[in-house]
């Protein structure tokens, strides 16, 4: 959690908060898509996080997914942003969020996926039409669109 959020959640609690977010839909050669999956909730993601201060989008982009996965993007295409009633979370410690998600395509990368073993436990690229059942849902508008651009049916 970056420090400015720390400050923040210290003066608010638990109360509804808004933040920006980006994450990374991780494409390999095969079409397969990476996710991670998250230590704090037991569930699927695709990797991604909070901005910092001053901090675009593109750069907390590539930050978090190296991060997170060990995975250093080359480059990135614009998905979308995502927000509304679905990208509302509330966090296992109790914090609620109301998420706007600058979400990206990532097809040019280096690196081998490693968990960090701090915000995910595993990392593992799928067919995209063999996702695991437990998803979490504030990655769910982005990869529904993903999966329209690309003409395959989501299962979430």
């Amino acid at each position: 959690m970056p420090e400015y959020l720390r400050k923040l959640r210290a003066l608010v609690g638990n109360l509804p908060i808004v933040v920006c977010g980006a994450s990374v839909i991780v494409v390999n050669k095969a079409g397969e898509v990476l996710l991670q999956l998250r230590s704090d909730n037991g569930n699927w993601g695709v990797p991604g996080g909070v901005l910092d201060i001053n901090e675009n989008t593109e750069d907390a982009a590539k930050r978090e997914l190296y991060e997170e996965t060990g995975i250093t993007a080359n480059s990135l295409e614009l998905l979308g942003v995502f927000s509304g009633e679905e990208l509302f979370y509330t966090y296992p410690n109790g914090h609620q969020c109301s998420i706007v998600d600058v979400c990206y395509i990532c097809r040019d990368f280096t690196g081998v996926p490693k968990a960090d073993l701090t915000e995910s436990v595993d990392t593992q690229f799928f067919d995209v039409n063999s996702f695991p059942v437990n998803f979490m849902c504030t990655c769910k508008p982005a990869l529904r669109k993903y999966f329209s651009d690309i003409g395959v049916r989501g299962n979430f």
